[in-house]
């Protein structure tokens, strides 16, 4: 299986997947933190790709994505953004609202 064929099948198998440098235990940037942060205060569920454990995946995901940066946060196989997209979308409220959703807890 390809690289491209390895990130598909992750995004295939999670509803929200968090490419980023670290884990969410162990962030190894501030931006991947941050995104962290976001969506765990946004009570969102996801799935979390050490990028710095797959030299393939860090080095094909921003071809596969057209995003040249981490962390990457993609709902239902769509890429959503990096970090400053993810906090504005939690600040807004609107990243809580697309994890409810995604998850089958929609919320009026």
């Amino acid at each position: 299986m390809d690289v491209n064929e390895r990130i598909k099948a992750v995004l295939a198998e999670h509803p929200i997947v968090l490419f980023m440098k670290g884990t969410p235990q162990f962030p190894m940037c501030g931006f991947s933190s941050r995104a962290v942060q976001a969506l765990d205060e946004s009570q969102a569920t996801f799935h979390a790709v050490n990028v710095l454990a797959d030299a393939e995946v860090r080095a094909a995901l921003p071809h596969y994505a057209n995003w040249p940066t981490f962390p990457q946060l993609f709902i239902q196989g769509e890429l959503i953004g990096g970090c400053d997209i993810v906090e504005d979308l939690k600040a807004s409220g609107e990243l809580a609202r697309m994890a409810h959703d995604v998850m089958g807890e929609h919320h009026a």
